[in-house]
């Protein structure tokens, strides 16, 4: 007699393969003070991993020459962005000098529905709003500096910002900060290649977990049951 494959015993032919594959898709979410490295890391993940594709926004602002509707952001009116929130179509929204960003809900759902993870470069206040609208499919990381002095370091050798500037992103930084225990995790950026493999082994993690998948509990009860029947057999 011819051992069956490992969770056919029930009739439900369900894989490692499988159930990896068939996974929810998360949302990861990267959050950090001005000079941290934020971005960098964010780019890194988004070159060197497959599953991964950042969220793009809305915004009622004016394009500019070098952006590309749909690549950048969705170039959208004020009215459109207003009718989006009464019908509660935004996970997360803020105005910004007069303009409104926001994450429109639909293609995030369908994205992690089928397994996609998505990446999120965003700020606390946003952080916060996803969290109230899909809290556990959100993997949350506040990326710190090593100190202030190399915060502002960084700013410094961006050469982009005058003085008055650096000094504001400092002032919000202090507010930002005392927000990181509402993180699920926190990488200090002390050095990239470091910081980045962090973050990457955090994804790696979190894709593991067996909620992310609706095949782990018939891959377990497959084998389960050919245990039961060997041991079975057996007695």
């Amino acid at each position: 007699m011819t051992d069956a494959p490992a969770g056919t015993s029930t009739g439900t032919t369900v894989s490692a393969e499988q159930a990896e594959q068939q996974r929810r898709g998360l949302m990861l979410v990267l959050s950090s003070p001005s000079g941290a490295g934020k971005s960098t890391i964010a780019r890194l993940l988004l070159q060197n991993e497959d599953n991964l594709a950042l969220s793009i926004s809305v915004t009622t602002r004016p394009r500019r020459s070098s952006e590309v509707d749909g690549v950048h952001y969705h170039f959208i009116d004020a009215g459109r962005f207003e009718q989006m929130r009464e019908h509660d179509e935004l996970l997360e929204w803020a105005e910004v000098h007069g303009n409104y960003y926001a994450t429109p809900r639909g293609p995030v759902e369908n994205a992690i529905e089928n397994g996609k993870d998505i990446l999120f470069d965003i700020d606390i206040q946003g952080t916060f709003q996803l969290y109230e609208k899909m809290r556990d499919d959100v993997v949350s990381i506040f990326i710190l500096p090593p100190s202030i002095a190399e915060m502002k370091s960084r700013l410094k050798r961006r050469a982009e910002d005058e003085d008055t500037v650096i000094l504001k992103r400092m002032k919000t930084a202090v507010g930002e900060m005392r927000h990181w225990s509402k993180y699920d995790y926190v990488v200090v950026n002390d050095d990239l290649e470091r910081a980045y493999e962090n973050v990457r082994a955090i994804l790696k993690a979190e894709r593991l977990k067996q909620f992310c998948s609706p095949k782990i509990g018939p891959l377990i009860q497959g084998m389960v049951d050919d245990l039961e029947n060997e041991l079975a057999e057996k007695s």
